[in-house]
């Protein structure tokens, strides 16, 4: 009886996703399509701003490289370290920077939360492939690139931050 009725349960079960739409996307036919801002945190309010957590943004003119993100990802995921830049800045006079090795990255959004002067922030862009394990390390060059969207969507970078217009 007992297993006619666990037979019962899984027809029931299986006939009701027949009829209901598909959740999941035919990648990489289907893409999302964006709508809001990237991952970002508001310390004036204390609060996390919602929006889908993909690749960092580094702005370069706001790093101090005060290394609070390498600290806040310490006990995650230990994927941000901290690698001496050419360029120098006003504001950072260590002349170091955040680099990111996004194999090991779990985009928990730590490393956004716990900079000060909003010089790292997560964008929409989740294409993050790579053939090898070095192609997944993003150096602070290459984190200060802007994502290319496919689309009406736009980053615009405002002293807040950014936004997608």
């Amino acid at each position: 009886m007992t297993s006619a009725g666990g037979f019962i349960k899984a027809i029931e079960s299986g006939s009701k996703h027949l009829v209901i739409k598909r959740f999941t996307f035919r990648y990489p036919e289907q893409k999302l399509k964006f709508v809001g801002d990237g991952y970002q945190f508001d310390p004036k309010r204390g609060v996390g701003i919602a929006g889908y957590r993909g690749r960092h943004i580094l702005m370069h003119d706001k790093c101090t490289g005060c290394q609070l993100c390498a600290i806040a990802c310490e006990g995650i995921a230990e994927a941000i370290g901290m690698v001496k830049v050419d360029e120098s800045w006003k504001q950072n006079k260590k002349g170091i920077m955040p680099q990111i090795d996004y194999g090991k990255c779990v985009f928990c959004g730590l490393c956004v939360d716990a900079c000060p002067f909003y010089a790292l922030f997560m964008t929409n862009d989740y294409e993050l492939s790579a053939f090898t394990k070095e192609h997944l390390i993003y150096t602070p060059a290459q984190l200060a690139i802007k994502p290319k969207y496919q689309g009406d969507v736009e980053i615009v970078i405002d002293d807040r931050g950014a936004t997608h217009g």
